[in-house]
């Protein structure tokens, strides 16, 4: 199948939504692990979503220009070759953003489908994400209305971030405090400044707690069961039913998560959940295993030849990608999204 377009990929997050399960967002840097992340997919049989940090896309661009729009083209234009070969539907998403990268990264490759969808094309990406979290509410809001017109127009869903998720992720660092939970006061001015749908879709990283990063089960502590809250305040707030779930929502900073809170999560309307650290660890595992249970081969140790067979990228790459692949299908049996492809 190819890459979504935007119809499919709306048909998708509907889906999700009324099942109660959600997508993986798979982080990618290269086209290894793009091979890993749709392969997971198909596996699973599960449509799903790819996407591209501004720190992956700046490693994609090539470590001599080191150029963000460069790389994320790149790897797009490469993703909707190679997707067509999978027997499942694949979004491209660009992950967070702030506001000093704005202009040397979502508003170019804004322009970029802005350009297509005139020329009658389906845009590049299938959604992009603003991270305003570190800015004050009001403004993050208004740069997003700004952006929501674009997107909206050029076929494409916006992600917004309202309140800080805690950790470090590409540059963006907060504290891990009681700042990381959204209020149903920061849910309401959202909708009011968004709109519900009216204004175009938009996809909405609420905080609960959630942080980035490596941490055990408990050592976060995450509160899925505020979403609901969200959602129903919202609802009564502009006169819709309050099991209405009003808002698409995104689930930062996962690793770690219990089944419960995440099963907590899908039941409040999560309908996508970012995976970043632990595919990481999947893919880099069987590489460092190979090295060194093979370290006489990949080295020419004491003036000796090696083993070209086991130093060949190809060797241990292969391990790296059906170790990664693995974890996508694990995310996709823990999201319910297991089985869900549109057929």
């Amino acid at each position: 199948m190819p890459i979504a377009t935007p119809e499919v990929y709306n048909e998708m997050l509907d889906r999700a939504k009324a099942g109660k399960f959600a997508y993986p967002a798979i982080n990618v840097t290269s086209s290894q692990t793009l091979n890993a992340a749709l392969r997971g997919f198909a596996e699973a049989e599960s449509d799903g979503i790819v996407q591209i940090s501004t720190g992956g896309a700046e490693f994609l661009g090539g470590q001599y220009s080191k150029d963000m729009v460069t790389g994320a083209v790149a790897l797009a234009e490469y993703a909707h070759v190679l997707a067509e070969k999978y027997p499942v539907n694949i979004a491209l998403h660009t992950d967070h953003c702030p506001k000093d990268k704005l202009d040397g990264y979502v508003r170019p490759l804004l322009a970029v489908s802005e350009e297509r969808v005139k020329a009658g094309r389906n845009p590049l990406f299938q959604s992009h994400m603003w991270d305003g979290s570190a800015e004050t509410l009001a403004d993050n809001l208004a740069i997003a209305q700004e952006l929501l017109v674009r997107t909206a127009a050029a076929k494409i869903i916006l992600e917004v971030e309202i309140t800080p998720t805690g950790g470090e992720e590409d540059g963006v660092t907060h504290e891990i405090n009681d700042k990381l939970y959204t209020t149903v006061d920061d849910a309401i001015r959202t909708a009011e400044a968004l709109g519900l749908g009216d204004k175009g879709r938009y996809l909405l990283a609420a905080s609960f707690g959630n942080v980035h990063g490596v941490y055990k089960p408990g050592n976060v502590v995450l509160r899925p069961d505020l979403l609901k809250e969200l959602n129903e305040g919202v609802a009564a707030k502009f006169g819709r039913p309050t099991d209405s779930k009003p808002f698409d929502f995104v689930f930062h900073g996962g690793s770690g998560s219990t089944e419960e809170e995440i099963r907590t999560a899908l039941e409040n309307g999560v309908v996508k959940m970012n995976i970043d650290t632990d595919t990481q660890y999947a893919f880099t595992r069987p590489v460092a295993d190979h090295m060194f249970k093979n370290y006489d081969g990949v080295l020419k140790v004491d003036g000796e030849v090696g083993s070209k067979k086991t130093y060949d990228p190809r060797t241990w790459g292969k391990l790296a990608e059906a170790s990664m692949a693995a974890r996508v299908v694990e995310a996709c049996g823990n999201l319910r999204s297991t089985g869900t492809k549109i057929k």
